[in-house]
């Protein structure tokens, strides 16, 4: 799930494009509950957030073809269960989410060297904030992390927080985890 925290002009025929794209993008995320269900009290639910600068490049903003996006600096933190992690600097935020400090904007100078002829033009500089989530568990066995979603993290945190047992519904071809669902009462 990625958010841009900097509000940036696009020209229109590439906000409806960029629209469309991003729609697109957010269902990668979802992760349906079609497989199997399995119960664990062995689990972790890790939030990987980052935040990256990045910039728009172009000859022409109104010709797509000529349009390259640079990134700069990065930062990134693990969530796990929901406990806030060190090198947090801000959080929780409205996802129950801790965010390490900004990385350093780039400078003029780093701006001007990532572009490819002296005629393109750039956009400002803006930060987009990525999330990926995971679900880490005991199973047959053997210790899986497959990717989830938001829902599923907070759920799994919950749990873990009420030191409560998860049920894991797997994904198509038990390649994701789909849903939890807290237990109460589980023998380990």
């Amino acid at each position: 799930m990625s958010t841009l925290t900097a509000p940036f002009s696009l020209p229109r025929w590439l906000q409806a494009g960029t629209l469309a794209l991003g729609l697109g993008l957010a269902g990668c995320d979802n992760y349906p509950a079609t497989g199997d269900t399995v119960t664990t009290g062995t689990y972790e639910a890790t939030a990987t957030v980052t935040q990256t600068w990045r910039a728009e490049y172009a000859r022409s903003f109104d010709r797509r073809q000529t349009i390259h996006m640079e990134t700069f600096n990065s930062n990134s933190l693990v969530n796990r269960n929901g406990v806030r992690p060190d090198g947090a600097a801000t959080g929780p935020d409205d996802e129950g989410l801790y965010w390490p400090p900004l990385p350093p904007r780039p400078t003029a100078d780093e701006l001007e060297a990532r572009k490819r002829e002296p005629i393109e033009q750039r956009t400002d500089p803006t930060l987009l904030r990525d999330v990926e989530y995971a679900l880490t568990f005991d199973y047959n066995g053997q210790r899986r992390t497959l990717p989830t979603t938001r829902t599923v993290y907070r759920e799994a945190s919950q749990a873990f927080a009420d030191q409560q047992a998860l049920e894991i519904t797997f994904g198509p071809g038990e390649q994701s985890v789909g849903a939890a669902r807290r237990i109460a009462n589980f023998d380990r």
